[in-house]
């Protein structure tokens, strides 16, 4: 099992390496698991882990930009550095902290866009 707490300095320290500014980073469409209107720019992911290994991205959800619901076989952090993020759980502004724990089930969404740091223990599922 993966220490979290281990990986979230590498996450941080790779987030202000690559700058946290939207504009100057580079970001390709996530498209798995029945995302729609999102990009990440990696900062870690299987490539570095392991296959179903943890990653980490600043993702950007665009304007309308959403995901269809998905369970989670580990945890997933997500930090809101900039927007809003609606969750079944509410809006989450700027500033917001997010910890989904394994099992649990959501569908992110954003009407106006968000920029965010998000870490996953292990891959999702669609249910």
């Amino acid at each position: 099992m993966t220490d979290m707490a281990a990986l979230l300095p590498e996450a941080l320290i790779r987030v202000n390496e690559a700058g946290a500014d939207a504009q100057t980073l580079d970001f390709a469409p996530l498209t798995a698991d029945g995302r729609c209107g999102v990009e990440m720019h990696q900062l870690y992911g299987p490539q570095e882990t392991g296959e179903g290994g943890p990653a980490a991205g600043v993702v950007r959800y665009r304007p309308g930009a959403r995901t269809q619901a998905h369970r989670h076989g580990g945890f997933e952090i997500i930090y809101v550095l900039d927007g809003h993020l609606q969750t079944d759980a509410g809006d989450h502004q700027a500033g917001s902290l997010l910890c989904m724990e394994p099992g649990s089930v959501h569908a992110p969404r954003s009407d106006g866009g968000a920029l965010l740091l998000v870490i996953w223990e292990q891959a999702v599922h669609l249910v």
